[in-house]
């Protein structure tokens, strides 16, 4: 049985508990938060200890975390956690900061414990099954990747204000799923990016409406839209073009009753909330993490993917602000 030790008890830590749940070989052993409620809630749905922070990774009751706590908690958490010698399960961002992250890289290197970084959309079931057959050539060389991530509505402008902006709390989905269908790391990055949807979030000092072109060594092309704003629901879509043909994953909906009458074709909206867009890709990521850490098998999305997405960007953020291409080294 692995014993995992649940560090954040908000949205994103009841959603891990509820993925554990359904796990053989699995349970939540420990959950930890900074507010009492919370904690006391999901102990008694899980049948956890509640302690503190520390006390959870130091726990001998405790095999492996997850960090589900704010982005500027995590620096100290995952050495906490290195040096306890726990597997670790932490939420995107891993730090703000890239060279912050490379610290925390360091960490997990020499404590040799096992990370995954929680970009849970690598573990979506439609768009894991496109990168599976880019892999098998179905569709031969990649050249043009799309990604289009649209959000019914906007966070609250005091969220705003610390997520770190648009590119590295939004987007940074986006650009982990361009690496993941390139097949190779961009080398330039180009951003544009405006404040169409709410004013106040551009005068926080971001944006709301953005795009990236991010280009490869040998050419090979991605293209991110991103807004803050879609009347239809979570609009989520992908496509990948290349030699032999195009592959491509439209967005999930309500349901997939479609009618027909003499005013045209009319199908049901995109799934409003992105927990329940995500669902199962939430539940397919636990499960992979349960089995690497129980079996010892590779993890993926690892520290280092974290650290390469973050980079991307800082990037995106740093060419708008120039508006001119940024070069990666």
């Amino acid at each position: 049985m692995l014993r995992i030790g649940l560090l954040g008890c908000g949205r994103i830590g009841q959603v891990h508990a509820k993925s554990i749940a359904h796990i053989d070989g699995a349970e939540v052993s420990a959950v930890a938060d900074a507010f009492a409620d919370p904690a006391q809630a999901l102990a008694a749905q899980t049948g956890a200890q509640v302690l503190e922070p520390l006390e959870l990774i130091e726990s001998a009751s405790v095999d492996a975390v997850v960090i589900g706590t704010p982005t500027d908690t995590h620096f100290d958490l995952i050495h906490a956690a290195a040096a306890a010698g726990k597997a670790i399960f932490c939420e995107k961002p891993v730090d703000m900061s890239a060279d912050r992250i490379r610290i925390c890289m360091e960490a997990v290197k020499q404590a040799h414990v096992p990370f995954l970084t929680a970009f849970n959309r690598r573990f979506d079931p439609n768009f894991a099954n496109v990168q599976s057959r880019i892999a098998n050539g179905e569709i031969g060389a990649v050249e043009i990747v799309t990604i289009q991530s649209r959000d019914p509505s906007p966070p609250p402008v005091s969220y705003i204000k610390s997520s770190g902006g648009l590119f590295r709390d939004m987007m940074i989905h986006d650009l982990d799923m361009a690496r993941f269908l390139l097949g190779e790391e961009p080398v330039s990055v180009y951003a544009v990016g405006a404040a169409l949807v709410d004013p106040a979030i551009g005068a926080a000092g971001d944006v709301d409406t953005a795009a990236v072109t991010l280009t490869t060594a040998s050419g090979k092309i991605c293209q991110i839209s991103n807004s803050r704003r879609a009347s239809y629901g979570h609009d989520q879509r992908i496509e990948v073009h290349g030699a032999g043909g195009m592959l491509r994953a439209e967005n999930m909906l309500e349901n997939t009753v479609e009618v027909a009458t003499a005013e045209g074709f009319r199908a049901a909206p995109a799934q409003h909330f992105f927990l329940e867009r995500y669902s199962e890709a939430y539940r397919r990521e636990m499960a992979h993490f349960v089995a690497a850490v129980r079996d010892g098998t590779a993890i993926s999305p690892t520290i280092e993917d974290g650290l390469k997405a973050q980079v991307l960007a800082d990037a995106a953020a740093e060419s708008l602000a120039k508006g001119a291409p940024v070069l990666l080294t």
